[in-house]
């Protein structure tokens, strides 16, 4: 039995319409595989292997932002470090001061300059930022870790009265020469270290927490990466520069002088030591870091290698597709302006 089948104009077209809006969708495709080198449709290539790909790009982005975040931590120590050092360099050559003064007549008026402004230098030092974190302030980040020591500080009042309650006058008073080495002695090894000890220094100077920052710097590993205004180099530090600005040094009999100053002396050289365990400790750890993103940029390679052997294709291959699609497209655009051209009425 014989079928006719029917052609028609329309019908032509519609099928020329349709090949042509596919063609398109695969032209797009194709341009951008010759593009990119990888395919269009990831997940439709490759898949049931399409998890393993997923994995791949997870474990990659995944060592992107560590490596970012031990740039930034990098960073933070850096300054942590310089910081550490400049306090270093700033005691000993104030515990050079100090020797110098402890013989010298008048001496408390020379050593008042230097102190004051080391206290300042100190209290600055440990309220640096970096990208709007406070360096020093342990965990609490947001917060300036020491307050200023001035008239009206808490800091400051709590010298000024416990000065007064031990020896009944201020420290601008003249009977201030009358304090005997004991009597000093006995302010400095109790009530005076007390201000720079736990719960007095947390109240009136520092806010920081003891706990300090920790940081992810591989996949494995999980380091401090931060420092505390807590810590006892600091403490120290406060303690000698502010015995030695703001206890009335210059008024006081020599041999309470000396008292003040070996206190002082003995505060400084700790502290020193204290900054070069300091120093030392975040040295080990920026150490860490850089060889942890070593290993990140080299695993970055790796998983990137593997992820184009899944995703790639043959840009000279997706060029000639481009290419053929396109001449289809063209050819049909052309069949298409004909077909629109025929008419009946041209026949009749």
């Amino acid at each position: 039995m014989m079928s006719a089948n029917y052609i028609s104009t329309l019908m032509l077209s519609s099928s020329l319409r349709s090949s042509i809006t596919n063609n398109q969708a695969l032209l797009s495709k194709a341009s951008t595989e010759a593009t990119t080198g990888r395919f269009a449709d990831v997940g439709l290539e490759l898949g049931a292997t399409t998890g393993s790909d997923l994995t791949l790009r997870a474990d990659l982005s995944f060592a992107d932002q560590l490596v970012d975040t031990n740039g930034l931590v990098a960073g933070r120590l850096d300054i942590t470090q310089s910081r550490i050092t400049q306090l270093g360099t700033t005691a000993t050559d104030f515990l050079k001061d100090l020797i110098a003064a402890r013989s010298t007549d008048g001496g408390g008026r020379i050593i008042l300059p230097p102190a004051t402004s080391n206290l300042q230098d100190l209290i600055g030092a440990l309220n640096v930022s970096y990208n709007g974190s406070y360096l020093f302030a342990g965990i609490n980040t947001q917060n300036a870790p020491v307050t200023a020591y001035a008239p009206g500080s808490a800091s400051k009042n709590q010298v000024d009265a416990d000065f007064l309650a031990t020896f009944g006058f201020s420290q601008s008073s003249p009977n201030v020469k009358n304090i005997t080495p004991a009597q000093m002695k006995t302010f400095l090894d109790t009530t005076f270290d007390a201000e720079f000890a736990s719960p007095a220094w947390n109240t009136n100077w520092s806010s920081a927490t003891d706990q300090v920052m920790q940081s992810r710097i591989s996949t494995t590993e999980i380091a401090d990466t931060s420092a505390s205004a807590n810590g006892p180099a600091f403490r120290k530090l406060a303690e000698a520069y502010t015995m030695m600005a703001d206890l009335g040094n210059a008024n006081l009999d020599q041999s309470t002088f000396q008292v003040v100053v070996d206190k002082a002396i003995g505060l400084v050289g700790n502290a020193i030591t204290d900054l070069a365990t300091l120093g030392g400790d975040l040295g080990t750890v920026q150490q860490r870091i850089t060889s942890a993103t070593d290993k990140l940029k080299t695993q970055q390679d790796i998983l990137n290698n593997q992820i184009v052997g899944l995703e790639k294709v043959d840009p000279a291959e997706a060029s000639v597709r481009v290419n053929t699609l396109q001449t289809q497209i063209q050819t049909a655009l052309a069949l298409t302006s004909q077909l629109q051209k025929i008419s009946l009425i041209n026949y009749l």
